[in-house]
């Protein structure tokens, strides 16, 4: 703005401004290089939390599946024994593939669980990756517009 007064003004100021015109594009480079830092740090330190987040309830939900499981197998490995000892083998062999059904169930509904956190992990870091893109197209712009400011005034 300054600049744009003296040279309207007909001022010959070329050795004065010169040094100045070319600190303040370079800060304003800087500026926008360290602007643009900061964001795809920002990005980045999210898209880690989330993805930290997503692993930690999983691990969570197979840990708790997983000792669901052990207790329904526990529990009608005793009762099978039970059956056993009084002879009913047929009847332990029913609560044994019950069982082996309980446990099968449980592994799809873990499955499950994993197959929805990794889709919703998956969207998340597209997300983030469209986010970043953006705002890189949106710093290239911006300096292209700055580039052009500074061609025309020189």
């Amino acid at each position: 703005m300054i600049t744009r007064k003296l040279f309207s003004a007909g001022l010959c100021a070329t050795l004065l401004t010169l040094p100045l015109l070319a600190s303040a594009d370079g800060a304003i480079e800087n500026r926008f290089d360290q602007r643009g830092d900061r964001i795809e740090n920002r990005l980045d330190n999210r898209g880690d939390r989330i993805e930290q987040r997503l692993d930690t309830r999983g691990d969570r939900i197979d840990a708790r599946l997983d000792r669901r499981g052990e207790r329904i197998n526990e529990r009608l490995d005793r009762r099978a024994e039970r059956l056993e000892a009084r002879g009913f083998e047929g009847r332990a062999e029913r609560l044994d593939r019950k069982g082996d059904r309980i446990e099968a169930r449980l592994d799809r509904r873990g499955d499950r669980i994993n197959a929805r956190l990794d889709r919703r992990g998956e969207r998340i870091d597209r997300r983030l990756d469209r986010r970043g893109d953006r705002i890189d197209r949106r710093m290239d712009r911006r300096g292209e517009r700055l580039q052009r400011r500074w061609d025309r005034h020189h």
